[in-house]
């Protein structure tokens, strides 16, 4: 954490930005009456292309909206004015970025599924796009590994391999492949390509020796310094540095906007998984999060303080959207489209997304559709998240008769849906939808919640400002996350089995603040929301069937509170694992059932334009 000018408690005025792709965001908190509170946002196009070549002109074009709104000034001589004077500027200016594509990096490893995993999730964790991952044990020749190196030009590598005293043998291939590749980064030719070592102490010096003179070397602590422990931070630390150093400082005008920022630019991934680090740990709660924007879809996840990032490269709304349907394929989308739609129409309506990936759905036909891809692209990126959020694998585990025979490793996800608290949404698809119910319906949908798990949205999309805030201010990152960001949506109620439709699922009685109770019988195969105000908490009595598991075990019942928000209580009595009709006549019955049961699309309108 970095050291303040001031004292926290002097501080009034934060302008946060997150310098984006396609756009630059400007958010503006002042403390009111002891509390910190969003007060205005701007936005601008991103400038780190021709014609301007200056990341700078867009944080000041965003700025200046921000001064249009609130009638202040915050700008002088082409800068953020920091520190305040008088009235004038700010206490306190931070930023995250992932203009220029982010930070894109290859991870070796000695072990695919060892090693070379925990480098991933390093690198994933310090908001890097992993483009690759190069194992000994990935089947591929050592020219094939060559080639690929000097075709995908990384920003830097991340080399880890052997464990304390391990092996140094293919920790040396490792590097003398990365010596043979010789190449440059994507940014700065005339630089040379950062690696970070952080693999077996005693194969530093053969790495020095093949990688010093060819490659800007650096030597960290061991990720997995012993098969049962990762030691992530360190890397995950020296990422960020060399971002800054190696990406950033290339990139046209960031040299001149590091000068303006108290604490370093984070990538935004990074910034986003640090909030939401930070939730978890204030509220002792475990979290997922998911940002899906046009071109990715990230995933974080908070589990008994293990915090795990993925990034679905191919996984998009707009300019990967192709991928989505290619990856999920026709059936799995259209399972979730309340009408007839031809394939040969759904494939010309993504063509026509990939052509203008900017346009919105314009009918409410459209909107269907692509709020049924963005189910599926959420699904395949939790899917893709569940994969590397693991426990550590080579592990032996204490084993009991019947297994005398198989070594048993570890490896199974840390994602348990049963203990999950909060599940988080960002990105235009969700932040953005109609109505907010369709936002808790596709986040329902993707990642299929079990037991009793509270669903909120990012408003605006503020979440990587406050994280990287959250580095230097964290009661101030906290309140705004808490009262501006997130829109808290309710609560679902899913329990988890298998039945006949139409027979006994779930009983819940829900205590309202007013003293007043509401009781509801589910069957299996039906949806039912209840109104229960945001900022409000009811007692829940769940009785679920001898069948089904609330959060309980099977057929037991629990009392617990639950949230209300924008949406109010759901409960899903679809049961886990959700298997939809087959039939196509009945599967559009049932969609076109739960969706009038909870208001997702309006009733009077029929779905035949478009």
């Amino acid at each position: 954490m970095a050291d303040l000018e001031k004292d926290p408690k002097d501080i009034n005025t934060i302008i946060a930005t997150d310098c984006g792709s396609t756009t630059t965001k400007a958010i503006l908190i002042e403390k009111h009456d002891g509390e910190y509170r969003l007060v205005a946002r701007g936005e601008a196009p991103t400038t780190v292309e021709a014609p301007f070549e200056d990341v700078t002109r867009g944080v000041l074009n965003a700025v200046a909206e921000v001064e249009d709104l609130t009638g202040k000034t915050y700008l002088e001589n082409d800068q953020i004015l920091h520190p305040r004077k008088g009235d004038k500027g700010t206490d306190l200016y931070v930023s995250t970025s992932s203009a220029g594509g982010g930070l894109q990096m290859m991870v070796a490893g000695v072990v695919k599924e060892m090693t070379a995993e925990s480098a991933q999730r390093a690198a994933l964790g310090a908001g890097a796009i992993v483009m690759d991952v190069i194992a000994s044990n990935d089947q591929r020749q050592p020219h094939e590994r060559i080639q690929r190196i000097r075709s995908l030009r990384p920003d830097m590598i991340l080399l880890s391999g052997g464990i304390d005293g391990g092996t140094t043998t293919h920790v040396a291939e490792l590097a003398e492949l990365i010596s043979a590749a010789d190449t440059k980064p994507r940014l700065g030719i005339a630089y040379s390509l950062p690696v970070i070592y952080a693999g077996n102490v005693d194969a530093r010096e053969i790495v020095k020796d093949r990688l010093e003179d060819k490659t800007s070397l650096t030597v960290t602590e061991n990720l997995r310094p012993v098969l049962e422990r990762e030691n992530l931070q360190p890397a995950r630390l020296q990422i960020q540095e060399l971002f800054l150093e190696h990406v950033m400082a290339h990139a046209p005008g960031y040299k001149h906007l590091m000068e303006w920022t108290l604490v370093p630019i984070m990538p935004t991934p990074a910034a986003v998984g640090s909030i939401m680090q930070l939730i978890a740990r204030e509220e002792n709660i475990n979290v997922v999060g998911v940002d899906i924007g046009g071109a990715t879809t990230d995933v974080f996840s908070v589990f008994g303080e293990v915090f795990n990032r993925t990034v679905s490269a191919n996984l998009g709304m707009s300019y990967s959207i192709s991928n989505v349907l290619a990856e999920a394929t026709v059936p799995n989308i259209v399972r979730w489209v309340p009408f007839d739609v031809e394939e040969a129409d759904l494939r010309n309506r993504v063509k026509n997304k990939m052509i203008r990936p900017t346009t919105i759905p314009q009918t409410l036909r459209e909107l269907m559709i692509e709020q049924a891809m963005a189910r599926e692209a959420l699904r395949l990126a939790f899917v893709q998240h569940k994969q590397l959020a693991v426990g550590l694998k080579g592990v032996q585990q204490e084993r009991t008769i019947s297994d005398t025979f198989e070594q048993t490793e570890s490896g199974a996800t840390l994602v348990n849906m049963m203990d999950l608290d909060i599940l988080v949404g960002s990105g235009g698809v969700l932040s953005h939808a109609p109505r907010r119910v369709q936002a808790a319906f596709m986040l329902i949908d993707g990642f299929m919640p079990e037991g009793v798990t509270e669903l909120a949205v990012d408003s605006i999309f503020m979440m990587p400002q406050l994280g990287v805030l959250a580095e230097v201010h964290p009661q101030a990152a906290m309140e705004v996350f808490k009262k501006d960001c997130l829109i808290r949506m309710g609560t679902c109620i899913a329990p988890v089995g298998e039945g006949k439709e139409g027979a006994d699922c779930v009983e819940v009685s829900l205590e309202m603040p007013g003293g007043k109770t509401e009781t509801r019988s589910v069957k299996f195969g039906e949806m039912v929301v209840v109104p229960l105000e945001a900022d409000m908490k009811a007692k829940a009595y769940i009785k679920p069937h001898r069948r089904f598991d609330a959060g309980a075990g099977k057929g037991k019942d629990f009392r617990t509170d639950v949230s209300g928000g924008v949406v109010g209580v759901v409960i899903d009595a679809r049961g886990r694992p959700l298997a939809l009709p087959t039939e196509r006549s009945e599967r559009v019955r049932k969609l076109t059932e739960w969706n009038k049961a909870l208001g997702v699309y309006p009733e009077e309108q029929k779905v035949t334009e478009g």
